[in-house]
């Protein structure tokens, strides 16, 4: 067995079980790929893989614990890759960082201009995209971190620590009847009330709209969501177009760069929510991603991160 047979195995899986679109990933072609699996299943005796006539359908259960195996030892091919460059190369390489459009637009602006300040022959790329699809960007190794509220704490494989926690703001038009509620009177804000006007907020995988849902449900209301968006931005550009009120992060809300509206607390109604940062359990770090992990939050200290990683502590 090889190397080789590993990494065919583990791109199949990850490819649905798609042998052409492997072999495609992998340069190759996909008579290779599926002789060496044939080989390599010949040599463990048992089938990695569930077959009918020549199409791949699944994993068998031996084939199941063999997967997870074998993308035990691929993390730790790489790793070693990762020791190399870090030791040869320990202020240049590449970070991509996986975030939703929140988090880009108003998280990382205050961190990535110093992090290029050290480190600027690291390049930076990033990725954008559902909670969802940013957390198997990191399990795939598509991404080094992800930063985003949902999803990651509860996926298998990555490790998500805290950065910043946040509360939902319900943002008006300056002329609409809401408005006209002082900033303390915010807090008699109720969900019977908000039912009352048309809402533009989150699609159901971005920041913390699940809760929105639930909130409602809770007292048995149906809000009128006339439009779903998947950033904040958006979602202020049609409550200034007259088509509702907004509900959005408090963190995408400032005041001072959003005069045409006004911002609501609502943390009473639909609770507080985390944002964090999910890795993949087990990886090796480069030195610079442990310094971007401790400017996005200082807790985040190496130590920390480190235990973490190794499943010695949780955050």
């Amino acid at each position: 067995m090889n190397l080789q047979q590993f990494r065919f195995v583990r791109e199949t899986i990850r490819r649905q079980y798609n042998l052409t679109e492997a072999a495609r990933s992998l340069y190759t072609s996909q008579p290779g790929v599926s002789k060496a699996i044939i080989e390599l299943e010949d040599e463990l005796g048992i089938k990695i893989f569930e077959r009918h006539g020549k199409r791949i359908k699944g994993l068998t259960r031996p084939g199941a614990d063999v997967a997870k195996i074998i993308e035990r030892i691929m993390l730790e091919v790489d790793n070693l890759k990762k020791v190399s460059d870090d030791f040869a190369r320990d202020d240049e390489g590449t970070l991509v960082i996986a975030c939703t459009h929140a988090q880009a637009r108003y998280l990382l602006p205050k961190v990535i201009p110093e992090f290029r300040k050290r480190f600027p022959k690291v390049h930076l790329s990033l990725a954008e995209g559902s909670p969802a699809h940013l957390a198997s960007m990191v399990l795939h190794e598509q991404a080094d971190v992800a930063i985003a509220t949902e999803t990651l704490s509860k996926t298998p494989g990555l490790v998500a620590l805290p950065v910043y926690e946040w509360e939902h703001t319900i943002v008006v038009r300056p002329d609409h009847e809401l408005a006209e509620l002082p900033t303390p009177a915010s807090r008699n804000l109720n969900l019977k009330l908000l039912a009352k006007y048309p809402i533009v907020t989150y699609d159901h995988a971005f920041s913390g709209r699940r809760s929105i849902d639930e909130a409602f449900a809770k007292e048995n209301l149906t809000p009128d969501i006339v439009l779903e968006a998947l950033d904040a931005d958006v979602i202020k550009t049609y409550v200034d177009v007259g088509l509702g009120i907004g509900i959005i992060a408090g963190v995408a809300f400032d005041p001072r760069r959003d005069k045409g509206l006004v911002g609501l607390s609502a943390g009473h109604l639909f609770g507080k929510h985390h944002t964090r940062v999910g890795i993949k359990a087990g990886t090796f770090l480069r030195d610079y991603v442990y310094v971007l992990l401790e400017m996005l939050a200082p807790a985040l200290t190496r130590d920390v991160v480190q235990d973490a990683l190794e499943g010695e502590s949780s955050i």
